[in-house]
C-alpha cells in the first residue's frame, strides 16, 4: 500500500509493517523496492531486494492496528473478569465493553451510535445467560456490527448449540474449559485468517460431517416430498430461527409452527435443528 513513496509489507513470521522506497513504472502499476527491515534492538538486522506487485495479497487483519472495541457477554463475574483478562493479553490496544446480560449488551449496542459500532471488531459471546440465548444475540451483532468477529465462548459443545450458531453467524466456538494462555493462542489466530475454535470442537465438527456423509452413502435418500410451506420452515430453521421468530415471519402461530417441524423431522427423518439447517443447506434453501 503506497505511502509517501513508500509502501507497506507484512513479514509471514513476525507481521512486522516495513517502510521501503518504491520506484514505480506507471505503466505497468508495479515497482521494485529495497531497504533494510526495520527489527528490535537485539535483532539481526538485514537487507532486502524484491520486486514487489502492487495487486499483492493484502494482509491479514491487525485486531491492533487502530483503536477499536472488543465486547464480552458472560453472566458470571469471575469468568466475566477472565474473559476480559484473554482479550487484553490478546489485543491490548482494544476497549473491552463486557456485559452480563442480553438486555445491557443490547443496550450499549442501541446507544453506540453507527460510528462506534462500525469500529467493534469482537465478540466473546456465553450461549447460556439470565434472559436469553447468545446465539439471538451473535445475529443481531452481525446485522449492526460491520466488521465484526463473533466468537462462541462456553460450555456447551453439543451438535444444537454448534450448529445453530454457526448459523447465526458465529466465526469461533471456544470452550472456557481452558487455560488463559491457551484460549489467547487461540484469538491470536484471527490476525492470520484462521477461525477460532477448540479441538475437540472441530473434532465434532468432522465427526458430525463424516457420519452423515458415511449415512448417505451407505443408503439412497429417502423421505417424503414436502409442501411449499414446509419448505418455508425449513429454510427459516436453517438459518437458525426458533419456532416464535418463525411464527412471527410467516404470520403462523406458535402451534401450528411446531407442528410442522415435527412433520419435516419426520419426513426427512431426523431430529435435531442442526440436521434440519444441513438439510436446508444441501436443498439450497440457505
Amino acid at each position: 500500500m503506497l505511502n509517501d513513496g513508500g509502501y507497506r509489507f507484512w513479514t509471514k513470521t513476525e507481521y512486522h509493517i516495513v517502510m521501503c522506497a518504491a520506484t514505480l513504472h506507471p505503466d505497468s502499476g508495479r515497482g521494485s523496492a529495497t531497504g533494510h527491515l526495520a527489527c528490535r534492538p537485539g535483532r539481526i538486522s538485514y537487507v532486502v531486494s524484491k520486486s514487489v506487485s502492487m495487486d499483492q495479497e493484502p494482509l491479514p487483519p491487525n485486531m491492533n492496528a487502530e483503536p477499536s472495541f472488543a465486547l464480552v457477554i458472560e453472566d458470571l463475574p469471575d469468568t466475566r473478569e477472565w474473559l476480559c483478562a484473554v482479550l487484553r493479553q490478546t489485543f491490548p490496544e482494544q476497549q473491552i465493553e463486557a456485559f452480563p446480560t442480553l438486555a445491557t449488551a443490547r443496550a450499549w449496542l442501541s446507544a453506540a451510535g453507527a460510528e462506534r459500532l462500525a469500529k467493534v471488531r469482537l465478540a466473546l459471546v456465553d450461549i447460556g445467560l439470565p434472559d436469553g440465548s447468545g446465539i439471538d444475540l451473535i445475529r443481531e451483532l452481525v446485522d449492526c456490527c460491520p466488521g465484526i468477529i463473533p466468537i462462541v465462548a462456553t460450555i456447551f459443545d453439543d451438535d444444537d448449540h454448534l450448529f445453530d450458531a454457526i448459523a447465526a453467524g458465529a466465526q469461533g466456538y471456544l470452550l472456557k474449559n481452558q487455560e488463559q494462555a491457551v484460549l489467547a493462542h487461540y484469538l491470536r489466530r484471527i490476525e492470520s485468517g484462521e477461525p477460532p475454535v477448540s479441538p475437540s470442537i472441530a473434532r465434532r465438527m468432522f465427526s458430525y460431517f463424516r457420519e452423515k456423509s458415511g449415512a448417505r452413502s451407505k443408503a439412497p435418500e429417502q423421505g417424503e416430498a414436502l409442501t411449499p410451506r414446509e419448505m418455508e420452515v425449513l429454510a427459516l430453521l436453517g438459518v437458525g430461527s426458533r419456532v416464535p421468530e418463525v411464527a412471527y415471519r410467516l404470520g403462523l402461530t406458535e402451534h401450528t409452527v411446531a407442528t410442522y417441524v415435527k412433520t419435516i423431522y419426520r419426513k426427512l427423518k431426523i431430529s435435531s435443528r442442526a440436521e434440519a439447517a444441513l438439510e436446508a443447506s444441501r436443498r439450497g434453501l440457505i
